[in-house]
């Protein structure tokens, strides 16, 4: 049986990335920066597993120290490697992003080469696509963006820099490597330490802003996000290439008004902010202010590869969101 090295695996999409592997037939190892947050993830997949489900075992390992990765990469035959920080709103001092994604992508890809891995499936981000120069254009996997701009948001910059890094060290390693990029991730959480992207949802359930910005991001489905990355790693022939996954594109304004139509009796924001409400809100707002650059913007990307070659069919955006909602309102985190 294929043991398959899964860091970061507490993460909402590494969870469900485990949950795909181990149904698949694979053993599991997953690095957790402690060592109990294992009974929370076998808690989280357990309802799911089938009695064909492969084992899943944990290591303590952390991006930002080498302790750990050396043992982690015994008898592994190929590394998953997920950990990356992810905020909704950008920190004072963008090095507490870049530095771990960067520095814990090299730490983590050039212990598996050391190891003599070669296989990686690494999880980057349709934000390392994205180019903000070419704002409302349909952009594919041959765009990347541009960490030199004024607007590039630190995250933007930690994951451009650690995909780009990976590519590095894998034609120099002779790494086949495999880069998964998503969009803005929704779907039904395995547990409740779900993450940003989930907490968006909770923030519009909420009713918190009234209004929101006139913005908008390609989504997807984590379920979808889980299928890539098993579907990259049984196929040899992905290696060298990355794959954008979004079902679509969503202004703001259409999440609230799909999460209205279905929660009629909530405070939902439907309408759109003006720009200069938003950019006083942003003195105070760490959250509003990352997306000032963006107001106004429907973000594009292709999924034609991921379609092509991965075979994914993809849930719709709408779905999607409901699926957030609808599970956030079934395990009490906001009221129906």
């Amino acid at each position: 049986m294929e043991l398959i090295l899964l860091t970061g695996v507490s993460g909402f999409i590494a969870k469900h990335v485990a949950l795909k592997l181990l149904n698949a037939g694979y053993s599991v190892r997953g690095t957790v920066r402690r060592l109990d947050r294992a009974d929370e993830v076998r808690a989280a997949l357990q309802p799911y597993l089938t009695e064909t489900s492969g084992q899943l075992s944990f290591v303590q390992a952390d991006l930002e120290s080498d302790a750990g990765w050396a043992e982690a990469m015994q008898g592994i035959t190929a590394l998953v490697h997920t950990a990356s920080p992810f905020p909704i709103a950008q920190p004072k001092d963008p090095a507490t992003l870049i530095r771990p994604a960067v520095e814990g992508t090299e730490r983590v890809l050039k212990a598996a080469a050391a190891a003599g891995i070669t296989r990686v499936v690494l999880t980057s981000s349709t934000v390392a696509v994205l180019n903000e120069a070419k704002s409302d254009t349909l952009q594919d996997e041959a765009d990347w963006c541009d960490v030199h701009l004024p607007t590039t948001t630190a995250y933007a910059k930690s994951k451009t820099l650690a995909e780009r890094a990976a590519w590095e060290i894998a034609r120099a390693k002779g790494l086949k490597l495999t880069t998964i990029n998503p969009g803005f991730v929704f779907g039904p959480p395995l547990d409740e330490n779900y993450g940003d992207s989930v907490g968006f949802v909770v923030r519009l359930m909420s009713g918190k802003d009234p209004m929101v910005p006139p913005y908008g991001l390609p989504v997807v489905d984590v379920r979808d996000v889980a299928e890539a990355h098993l579907r990259a790693l049984q196929r040899p022939e992905t290696a060298g290439r990355r794959y954008i996954l979004a079902s679509g594109s969503m202004a703001f304004v259409d999440m609230g008004r799909t999460l209205k139509a279905a929660y009629p009796t909530r405070k939902i924001a439907t309408r759109e902010a003006p720009k200069f409400v938003l950019k006083l809100l942003a003195l105070f707002d760490p959250s509003v202010k990352a997306i000032l650059p963006k107001l106004g913007h429907l973000e594009r990307v292709s999924n034609a590869r991921a379609v092509k070659e991965l075979e994914i069919e993809f849930i719709a955006p709408k779905a999607a969101l409901l699926a957030s909602a609808d599970w956030l309102v079934k395990h009490g985190k906001v009221w129906a």
